[in-house]
C-alpha cells in the first residue's frame, strides 16, 4: 500500500481536474473549474508553496502537462474555453504565454506532450472531434496539424506511445498517439 507524501491544499475555489508533477517532482501544477492553474514548488521538507496562479482561460480549466525539462519549464493546458495554451516562466514565478491555438469549436479535454526525442510536440483533443498536434519550430513559431472530425463525438484524451514504437504498417519507428472517444472506440 501506499501512503502520500504530502497533501496539498490547493485552494482552488472550485472542482480540481488535474494535477501534475514536472519531469524532476519538484513543482506541481493544478488546474479547476476556477479557472486557474496554481503551480506550487514542493519543498525538502514535505512542506509546498504556492508559486504562481495562472488565469489565461476564460473556462474550467481540463488538464495540464509540463514538457521535458530541456526545453525550459513549459506547460499545456487545455479548456473548456476551446483553447489550448503553451505558458513558458520567464523568471521565478512570472509565465508568459508563448502560444495560444484556439481552432478546435469546442471543449479542449486533453493535451499530452511527445516524448523529447520528437521535440517539443503536443497532442491536443477536443468535443468537436479534432484532434491536433502542435510543433514548436526552429524559426520560433509554431504549426498545427489538424486532424479534423477523427471522433465526430468528441475525443475525451490523448497520450503518445514512447520514442522508438515499432511501427506496424512498416519497417522502423513512427510517432504514434492513442486517444479515447465518445464512440466507445
Amino acid at each position: 500500500m501506499t501512503t502520500p507524501l504530502l497533501n496539498l491544499d490547493t485552494q482552488h475555489q472550485d472542482m480540481v481536474h488535474d494535477a501534475k508533477l514536472d519531469y524532476y517532482a519538484k513543482r506541481l501544477a493544478t488546474c479547476s473549474s476556477d479557472r486557474l492553474i496554481k503551480i506550487y514548488d514542493i519543498l525538502e521538507d514535505r512542506n509546498y508553496q504556492l508559486a504562481a496562479d495562472i488565469q489565461a482561460h476564460d473556462g474550467p480549466v481540463w488538464q495540464v502537462d509540463w514538457a521535458h525539462p530541456k526545453f525550459g519549464v513549459v506547460l499545456a493546458s487545455c479548456s473548456y474555453d476551446g483553447k489550448v495554451i503553451i505558458h513558458m516562466e520567464s523568471s521565478p514565478g512570472q509565465w508568459r504565454q508563448i502560444y495560444v491555438y484556439q481552432e478546435m469549436s469546442s471543449s479542449v479535454n486533453s493535451v499530452a506532450w511527445a516524448p523529447h526525442e520528437y521535440n517539443l510536440c503536443l497532442a491536443c483533443c477536443s468535443s468537436d472531434g479534432k484532434v491536433a498536434v502542435l510543433t514548436h519550430n526552429q524559426n520560433d513559431t509554431w504549426s498545427a496539424t489538424l486532424f479534423p472530425e477523427f471522433c465526430p463525438l468528441g475525443v475525451n484524451a490523448v497520450s503518445w506511445a514512447p520514442f522508438g514504437s515499432p511501427n506496424p504498417d512498416s519497417a522502423g519507428t513512427a510517432k504514434r498517439l492513442a486517444t479515447a472517444s465518445c464512440d466507445n472506440m
